[in-house]
């Protein structure tokens, strides 16, 4: 057997977006003395062909196969993942006898069904950079005590166990090098690259699945760490860039702390950035902050307009909040998109309306739209829908691909939209939004820009031809100058 960990990537669509949480793993895993080599099959134009040359005369270790979606979470696409992952991971097996361990922020939302489902021999939820060296030197030394790693799922006895998860402070990491991955061609190829500044949710949105990966305490990296890693970025050409937060200003202290980093080392002079964030508490101070420290756009969760559905959803903000945070980014120079999430609980058509008319009235450069809320076992929404019985009852309730509803599994996508939005829920929409080419849907033939970004060959090629920075202001960009 080799010393070494082969880390794997199945994500090919495009545009091309880099795995990120494979280059952390990396850079723990080096810093611990552990030999890692990449396969990368975003790249290739025959994966069969590239597992077998990768494999070929070489045992590793282990290898660690990255989840990042299980699927592209529109009810009007309905893309399912976890069938050409489960492929992927029998090709592999087919080549080596290593244990084979899944991890990433997709297969944390239900690791012991996606576990079981792509027939894997380990999983990992949760930060995978420690749990992963941890791994992978039991197993060179002959020592493995699944118990002691945190974050193993893990066969027993013909049942699955599960340990908790690695939630210890990020500043204790290794320096982030990022040199894993061809960082340089995900750039050419996919237009801007990713940078987390801290970890964990403390929302209480019904839907998300973000805590269920990632921890409900906000564990977040210094703001040197963080200008680190931008310098480290910058220095090799990548210029755009995406903070990967779920919320950047959650908590608002340590955003503006690291705006103020990012400006006193002028590094803001040197790199373009967005973020995602909330509108609860986003103010004129963190948005002028943010201007000054490079960035220029930000995505905002709305959801919604209306305030009995923002609170149906669990979001802490008003439709008020929505407009004073407009205001912040107007006078900041920051280009700014509300995400709406329609057709959740409460939803009606005229929930539908208000929300369409304040956002028209708000008018923010652009509006996502998704229809249907997609359920993640072990959130809010799901359990309060197995409180009120079979989900294949509930009316409420529909798998993307159209077929019949399983009474208990949420495993592949499965969407709540409202049955009170009445017949063609998004014809009704698509009237509302009356043809502004502001808004987006998730497919063309709606009406409207496509904001999918699975397989987007607009957006494919417009970053062949220089294009940079977040997708929908690529778009943006893309509609006003042509």
């Amino acid at each position: 057997m080799d010393r070494h960990v082969l880390l794997v990537n199945p994500n090919r669509l495009r545009p091309a977006v880099a795995p990120i949480g494979l280059d952390y793993c990396a850079d723990v895993l080096l810093a611990r003395g552990i030999p890692v080599e990449l396969l990368d099959l975003c790249f290739e134009h025959d994966p069969a062909a590239a597992i077998a040359r990768a494999l070929a005369g070489r045992e590793p270790a282990l290898i660690g196969v990255s989840v990042r979606n299980t699927d592209d979470c529109y009810l009007a696409s309905g893309r399912d993942f976890l069938p050409d992952l489960a492929s992927l991971v029998a090709l592999l097996r087919r080549h080596s006898e290593a244990p084979i361990v899944l991890g990433g922020s997709g297969y944390s939302v239900a690791p012991g069904p996606i576990l079981e489902l792509l027939g894997a021999d380990y999983g990992i939820t949760g930060d995978g950079e420690e749990p992963l060296a941890m791994f992978a030197r039991a197993l060179q030394e002959g020592a493995l005590a699944p118990s002691a790693i945190p974050g193993l799922v893990w066969r027993k006895g013909g049942a699955l166990r599960r340990n908790p998860p690695w939630l210890g402070p990020l500043h204790g990491l290794p320096p982030r090098r990022r040199e894993l991955l061809d960082n340089e061609r995900y750039f050419r190829e996919g237009g801007q690259a990713g940078i987390e500044t801290k970890r964990g949710c403390d929302r209480r949105c019904i839907y998300c699945a973000d805590p269920l990966g990632k921890g409900r305490r906000v564990r977040p990296r210094t703001p040197e760490q963080v200008a680190d890693e931008f310098a480290v970025l910058l220095c090799r050409g990548l210029d755009h860039l995406h903070l990967c937060d779920s919320e950047f200003n959650v908590p608002a202290d340590h955003a503006l702390a690291v705006c103020e980093e990012l400006a006193r080392r002028h590094l803001g002079e040197r790199a373009c950035w967005y973020t995602y964030a909330t509108p609860a508490g986003f103010g004129a101070e963190l948005a002028q902050a943010m201007r000054r420290a490079g960035c220029v756009g930000v995505n905002f969760g709305a959801d919604s307009g209306h305030p009995a559905v923002l609170a149906a959803l669990g979001r802490d903000f008003t439709p008020a909040d929505l407009e004073a945070t407009a205001d912040a980014c107007r006078r900041a120079g920051l280009i700014f998109m509300f995400d709406l999430l329609l057709g959740g609980p409460g939803e009606t058509r005229a929930t539908l309306a208000q929300t369409i008319r304040l956002v028209k009235q708000i008018s923010p450069h652009r509006v996502g739209l998704s229809l249907g809320v997609r359920v993640y076992e072990g959130t809010p929404l799901a359990r309060s829908l197995a409180a009120e019985g079979p989900l294949s009852d509930n009316p409420h309730l529909r798998r993307a691909d159209g077929a019949p509803l399983e009474t208990h599994s949420l495993l592949h996508p499965v969407f709540y939209l409202s049955a009170d939005l009445g017949e063609d829920p998004q014809g009704y929409l698509a009237d509302l939004v009356g043809g502004d080419q502001r808004f987006f849907f998730p497919t063309p033939q709606v009406g409207g820009e496509a904001y999918n970004y699975s397989d987007n060959e607009r957006l494919v090629e417009a970053i062949s031809r220089g294009c940079r920075g977040a997708y929908w202001d690529i778009l943006r960009r893309l509609a006003e100058s042509p």
